[in-house]
């Protein structure tokens, strides 16, 4: 059994090695920074985004997707990326809601915070701000966040319930969730969920589409859906699992197409209350997105 303790310390021991390792020169991208490949995390950022950004804040994305190029983002909101890591995706919310708006990252990982912090120096953005803590328990009050980010981070948590209706909480009303995270379509085998390296690396936490969408309604959320932004076929799987032993490798051909990264949108109602949510729209899920 993964319990809760179990896979925050192996999320911990994981990312603050990786943090380790680009700080002293290296690249971590997902199982390439444990000495494999990672379809998942690679190609996210086009050169025009990365443009004036620290070489270490590309360096130490470990995320699925790009939420800053999807997310609405406006001038003079505030903006809060759950498990921020090496800060990225934070700089780059902060470009988009200029100096009038803030843009706050939070991450468990010391290693990570001190990298995002140095950071954040480098590229002398002001209306950033990094806080220690956990996504199961923000450290902000109620109704003071316009827009939640995150890059792959929620399937991590193993009280995805409780990391929900803490982004509720923590919402104005009327405020956006906006997401990318990696999802399941169809059925998981076992020892994929079972494995807990996988549950470092976006795999074996991973909602599925339909649980993804139940868990966004009753957290309080309306107007939830995913956007499919990449599918992962055999071949992705096999190279995403290499180095994780026989019998993961074998099960790639049962993977095929069940993984896919997608971004995931909803909304707190303008009427919510925190102890007592709206009733939430009946959610959807859109297939890939096109072109």
């Amino acid at each position: 059994m993964n319990t809760e303790t179990d896979v925050k310390d192996l999320v911990k021991s994981r990312y603050g090695a990786a943090a380790a390792q680009v700080a002293q020169g290296g690249a971590c991208c997902g199982a390439a920074a444990v000495g494999g490949s990672d379809p998942i995390t690679s190609d996210l950022y086009d050169a025009v985004q990365a443009g004036g950004l620290p070489e270490k804040a590309l360096l130490a994305s470990l995320g699925c997707g790009n939420p800053t190029a999807l997310a609405e983002l406006n001038p003079g909101e505030t903006v809060l990326d759950l498990g921020s890591g090496g800060g990225i995706d934070v700089l780059l919310s902060a470009r988009r809601v200029g100096p009038t708006g803030m843009a706050f990252g939070l991450d468990m990982t010391r290693e990570m915070l001190a990298l995002a912090q140095d950071n954040k120096q480098k590229s002398g953005q002001r209306n950033v701000f990094f806080l220690r803590g956990e996504i199961e328990n923000i450290p902000l009050p109620d109704d003071s966040v316009d827009v939640i980010i995150s890059n792959c981070v929620i399937n991590l948590s193993a009280d995805k319930d409780r990391v929900l209706r803490e982004a509720f909480r923590v919402l104005k009303p009327g405020g956006r969730f906006a997401v990318s995270d990696v999802v399941v379509r169809g059925e998981m085998p076992p020892a994929i969920r079972r494995s807990m390296e996988l549950w470092a690396g976006c795999v074996a936490g991973a909602l599925s589409d339909t649980d993804y969408l139940a868990k966004l309604a009753a957290a309080g959320f309306e107007n939830a859906g995913i956007e499919l932004t990449r599918i992962y076929g055999a071949e992705d799987a096999l190279e995403f699992l290499a180095g994780q032993g026989a019998e993961l490798q074998a099960l790639a051909a049962e993977v095929d197409g069940k993984f896919a990264s997608g971004f995931v949108r909803a909304r707190k109602p303008l009427a919510a209350a925190v102890d007592r949510p709206a009733a939430a729209a009946t959610p959807s899920c859109c297939g890939p997105r096109a072109g």
